[in-house]
């Protein structure tokens, strides 16, 4: 496990970024494990910027999100396929049909999920994944007590997760109470792994995520058995840290 601490939010994005860019450019067919939320936009906005300067395509590449809120169609505002092609997909070439978003609105989701557990699969499996973390330490929407050999799965929001999610929406009743999201394991499963978090806020969970024991009260403590991952972070991220 590496451990980053990055001068501001600018300096992680930029090396978040160059991760990206570096695998794009080693392997033109990457298959790329994307996330949501503010803390990567700064990175998916670097990468626009590198595709648009002429250094990377994304035109070979797959992508595969981890998550999506249950109930909510493509077109609203806060579903994550939305977001995705907002601040990043719609802005380089990356081809439609190489991009999997975990659908809001199945009706069999025993069958959906394991239907996406096989696309990542015949895709060759995730060569660089993102990932942020919650207050409560879950990575994706695998919120405490999930099972560290989790694949892709339905799974209730905690209250924690729906009070931090509630800014987004018009008002905290109107939070999904469900999502589907990809497991632990599935996400272990990524060749390499890079996780961003800011802010005094995420403090704790980062410290149990590092330091802390590895179990399912913190799924982001799993990454401490990963054999390539990286952890991007502010001073105030880092600041429970200890030195070792």
């Amino acid at each position: 496990m590496n451990v980053v601490i990055c001068d501001d939010y600018q300096h992680m994005s930029t090396l978040a970024s160059r991760a990206f860019i570096d695998c794009l450019q080693s392997n033109p067919r990457a298959v790329l494990g994307l996330a949501t939320g503010s803390t990567p936009i700064g990175c998916y906005k670097n990468l626009i910027d590198s595709y648009k300067a002429g250094n990377i395509s994304f035109a070979e590449v797959t992508s595969f999100n981890l998550d999506e809120y249950i109930g909510l169609h493509r077109d609203h505002p806060q579903s994550y396929y939305y977001f995705m092609h907002q601040q990043f997909l719609n802005q380089v070439d990356i081809q439609s049909q190489r991009v999997f978003i975990p659908s809001g609105v199945e009706e069999n989701y025993g069958v959906y999920c394991q239907w996406y557990e096989d696309r990542i699969n015949e895709a060759g499996g995730i060569d660089l994944q993102i990932l942020g973390i919650g207050s409560d330490g879950h990575i994706a929407f695998n919120e405490p007590g999930t099972a560290l050999g989790s694949r892709t799965h339905i799974t209730d929001l905690d209250h924690q997760t729906i009070d931090d999610n509630a800014r987004f929406f018009d008002s905290k009743s109107d939070v999904p109470k469900r999502a589907i999201t990809m497991g632990v394991a599935t996400i272990m499963d990524a060749k390499k792994i890079i996780l961003l978090a800011t802010g005094e806020n995420k403090a704790a969970a980062i410290r149990d995520a590092i330091q802390g024991p590895v179990g399912s009260e913190c799924t982001a403590s799993a990454l401490q058995q990963h054999p390539n991952v990286t952890f991007y972070l502010d001073k105030a991220a880092a600041a429970l840290l200890h030195n070792e």
